[in-house]
């Protein structure tokens, strides 16, 4: 068994045995992790692995296969309070102004409006798109529209918080300003992250442990204690233990990335 574990906190996420079929097709299998609660972790893998079938069946949004998933004590079957995800693609209503797609979710959940009034303000300004609240999503910037899909996200203020590929769809420049924006919010804010991604770099930057999937169906084959010197800043990308863990991560996964690259679906 292969499992994440910290000391000085508690486990808050127990994935046991987990596997994921559609159909004849086992997408993974055996996975056994564990995160806990105030923890960054990143998972990386060649395309079609099931990274992001993965987080989805964390999030209760696809039941498993086979194996369990447990919240804070309690089997996943369904989405649950307390966990929040952001998406890839942003996720925003286009008809909402930033101010009702920051609040969508609390007003989903039934919270009342001096609740609502008091925490999309805050964090709005939180992940930088003060002034911003009237515009709707056409109007903003890949990178704002990215920031606004993470303050919603934020504003439930969940224990774990999902991110499935969250910086792909914005330029190089803004991905790097968003992933040291992210970890500064997350020091205000300690909780459960767990971070998929297909940048290595990005991997190892953000996370305080990185778990490695290969294999078809694919499985657990690496957990890397990343222990790089906090708070991170750019010079963590110039860090020899940066260059190091990049240099073993892309190994570990240079054939089996390549051979996917090439794959017929």
């Amino acid at each position: 068994m292969s499992e994440i574990a910290s000391e000085g906190n508690e486990t808050r996420i127990e994935i046991s045995g987990v596997g994921k079929r559609y159909g004849n097709l086992q997408v993974f299998k055996d996975v056994n992790l564990t995160f806990n609660e105030r923890e960054i972790v990143t998972i990386v893998g060649p395309s079609g692995c099931g990274k992001t079938t993965l987080l989805r069946c964390i999030d209760g949004l696809l039941p498993v296969s086979e194996g369990t998933i447990a919240i804070d004590g309690q089997t996943i079957t369904e989405p649950r309070e307390g966990v929040s995800m952001v998406f890839q693609h942003f996720g925003l209503f286009p008809w909402k102004t930033v101010r009702h797609n920051v609040g969508y979710g609390l007003k989903l959940a039934g919270a009342p409006k001096t609740e609502i009034d008091e925490k999309v303000p805050y964090y709005t300004k939180l992940v930088g798109l003060e002034g911003f609240e009237d515009s709707y999503p056409y109007q903003l910037s890949g990178g704002m529209q990215q920031r606004c899909g993470l303050a919603r996200a934020l504003a439930m203020e969940p224990s774990v918080l999902l991110m499935d590929e969250p910086f792909a769809a914005v330029d190089a420049q803004t991905r790097e300003i968003l992933q040291f924006e992210l970890l500064n919010i997350w020091s205000m804010r300690p909780m459960t992250m767990i971070f998929v991604t297909h940048s290595i770099e990005e991997a190892v930057l953000m996370g305080d442990r990185v778990v490695v999937l290969r294999g078809r169906p694919s499985s657990v084959f690496e957990i890397i204690d990343v222990n790089l010197p906090a708070p991170r800043d750019r010079s963590t990308l110039s860090h020899p233990r940066f260059s190091e863990l990049r240099e073993h991560v892309w190994g570990t996964l240079m054939d089996e990335a390549r051979a996917a690259e090439f794959e017929l679906n």
